[in-house]
């Protein structure tokens, strides 16, 4: 968990966001204008971040555990999850249009992860249901007409998406306990590599692969993922399950902006508005937290 006062916590929050965001975009980029597939993209982003997490715990003179990837920290059910989670977002993003995708994805999050808050026990006051309200509405807006969408979302794709997001709140859940965020995230992307194995070899036979796509999920998984996910399971500790799913609905947004710098796509009053409405939500969901 990482110690400090509020600020830190959320400055670290935002760290792990932009994280989740420039996946959204890389793997964008890489489905649509390069060659390489979403099985050979998932395996590569998997393996990409495996390594790396083992090379920070090499760094810090740290070792996971022994050579099989069970004495690593880390549980099977939570490589059961990124797996899931990895696999089903990249197929989804070959049929959908990145805002809608977004959306379904931390709506499916949200649900999962307030479902599981209550449950639990966990109560919200009357602005944090205001909050979340007002994110959700201007997630909504973000595809209402006149948003940045071409089409009406793919059926199958969206299902996808929708388990993805389930996987993601999922071992969001799992994180929550984990007292070593660096190695417990490095023993879930090591026992995920024998789907990442079973991934890659069909798209390696096929060739469905370039260098540039083969850069973008090295970026996505050994920046992206692998480091932005240490980060996030550092920082859930201090979150409630409502509040680390509202959170995240900040993705689609920040996902957005990043399109428009990186993929050519305009910035209109509909995202700025739409924007300040999703942020502001979150800052009703977190507000009280930061007071108790």
């Amino acid at each position: 968990m990482i110690a400090g006062d509020r600020p830190r916590i959320i400055g670290w929050t935002v760290v792990a966001m932009i994280a989740f965001a420039a996946n959204s975009v890389l793997c964008r980029w890489a489905l649509d204008r390069t060659t390489i597939d979403p099985a050979a993209f998932t395996g590569i982003r998997l393996a990409a971040g495996a390594v790396m997490l083992w090379l920070c715990l090499r760094a810090g003179r740290r070792t996971g555990g022994g050579v099989w990837p069970g004495s690593w920290p880390g549980s099977w059910a939570g490589a059961a999850a990124l797996s899931a989670y990895a696999a089903a977002f990249s197929f989804a993003y070959v049929g959908l249009p990145a805002a809608s995708g977004a959306l379904l994805l931390f709506g499916a999050v949200q649900v999962t992860m307030i479902a599981a808050g209550l449950i639990r026990g966990e109560r919200l006051r009357p602005l944090q249901w205001l909050g979340i309200m007002l994110a959700a509405g201007g997630l909504v807006a973000l595809l209402a007409p006149g948003a940045q969408i071409q089409q009406a979302p793919d059926p199958i794709a969206a299902v996808l998406m929708l388990a993805s997001g389930a996987a993601w709140g999922a071992y969001s859940l799992i994180g929550r306990r984990s007292r070593d965020p660096l190695a417990t995230t490095a023993g879930n992307f090591m026992r995920s590599l024998p789907l990442a194995v079973l991934l890659l070899v069909p798209a390696l036979l096929r060739m469905e692969i370039d260098l540039q796509g083969v850069a973008l999920a090295v970026a996505s998984g050994a920046v992206a993922s692998g480091l932005g996910y240490a980060v996030w399971y550092a920082v859930l500790p201090a979150l409630g399950a409502a509040q680390a799913a509202s959170v995240q609905l900040s993705v689609p947004v920040i996902a957005a902006l990043g399109g428009t710098m990186l993929l050519g796509e305009a910035i209109t009053w509909h995202l700025v508005v739409v924007s300040v409405a999703v942020l502001g939500g979150i800052a009703l969901v977190i507000r009280p937290a930061a007071r108790g």
